[in-house]
């Protein structure tokens, strides 16, 4: 039987099949293009089940179906080991905040040259501006840095219920993966958009402006507007793997389009003579952070590519 999984606790997934609901296991072991991952079946892929038969409502889970997209990352610490996030989804909704707590540029890039070396389009959800009332230029200049390079951005409150309707719109009818920091408001938002969810909201702890987890395992939902959506957990960081320093200028939009205008062909846009992309910069085309954040990337040696 095929089925769609909804959650994975790491040694049994939940399998929405037409029939309903069914607890599986993996039987032996599935390999990703080579990777070693530290969970070779995500929520949201497509899986062959073999229902047992002394057991009603449980499953092994035998195949699995090809991929159209996956967001992966670097475990922590196993730089080595690789986590798919999910799979098989048609948009990814980065939730970010500029305060209580600060999300930093550089893993918003980070998240977002994964998603663009996989195929997936993200939609930058900055979440509780009614914290910036005071400060509306900074909440501006992300938002347009964002826009500038060709994102997708909408701004979101539990407060305000017209921006939590519009990101509802956005959402329906896709498999959105909801991701960010912890203490972003990702399950508040949630939440929000759909009270009768199961999710927990946490609190912000004020000795260190962090956020509690309060999702331990993704988990997907289904949509009363069509779609599902994907809670997962906070993430501190975005450790990439799987992709190459030559290839990093790719999924920079802003630095793709001017690869071919370099004087080397195999430029690494760092120290290089008549580099296109450091022109840009330099011009104010390529926002500074945005370099700033290749180049961290670039000179990361701690393992995030394959």
């Amino acid at each position: 039987m095929k089925g769609r999984v909804l959650k994975s606790t790491g040694s049994f997934y939940q399998v929405q099949l037409d029939s309903g609901v069914v607890e599986c296991r993996i039987k032996g072991k599935f390999r990703m293009k080579g990777l070693v991952t530290t969970n070779p079946v995500a929520v949201g892929d497509w899986v062959e089940v073999e229902l047992e038969a002394e057991a009603e409502g449980r499953g092994m889970i035998v195949d699995i179906a090809p991929r159209t997209n996956y967001l992966i990352r670097r475990s922590t610490n196993l730089s080595k080991q690789a986590h798919v996030v999910a799979a098989n989804i048609d948009l990814a909704c980065l939730v970010v905040t500029l305060a209580a707590p600060p999300t930093s540029f550089g893993f918003i890039d980070r998240f977002l040259v994964t998603a663009e070396a996989f195929d997936i389009p993200v939609l930058l959800v900055f979440n509780k501006v009614d914290l910036l009332v005071d400060f509306p230029e900074a909440l501006d200049e992300a938002v347009q840095l964002y826009e500038s390079v060709g994102y997708q951005t909408i701004r979101t409150s539990i407060d305000v219920p017209d921006s939590i309707a519009a990101l509802r719109a956005r959402v329906a009818g896709k498999v959105c993966l909801f991701s960010g920091h912890s203490g972003v408001g990702k399950s508040s938002l949630v939440k929000a958009m759909y009270p009768h969810f199961d999710i927990r909201v946490g609190d912000i702890s004020m000795a260190h402006m962090k956020g509690q987890h309060t999702t331990t395992f993704a988990e997907m939902h289904q949509l009363p507007d069509g779609g599902y959506m994907v809670d997962t957990p906070g993430i501190k960081g975005f450790g990439i793997i799987d992709i190459e320093k030559t290839e990093l200028g790719l999924y920079f939009p802003e630095m793709k389009e001017l690869l071919d205008q370099c004087k080397f062909y195999n430029c690494k846009h760092l120290n290089e003579p008549g580099c296109a992309v450091k022109a840009a910069v330099d011009e104010g085309l390529i926002p500074p952070t945005r370099y700033a954040s290749y180049q961290a990337i670039m000179q990361d040696d701690e393992g995030p590519y394959r």
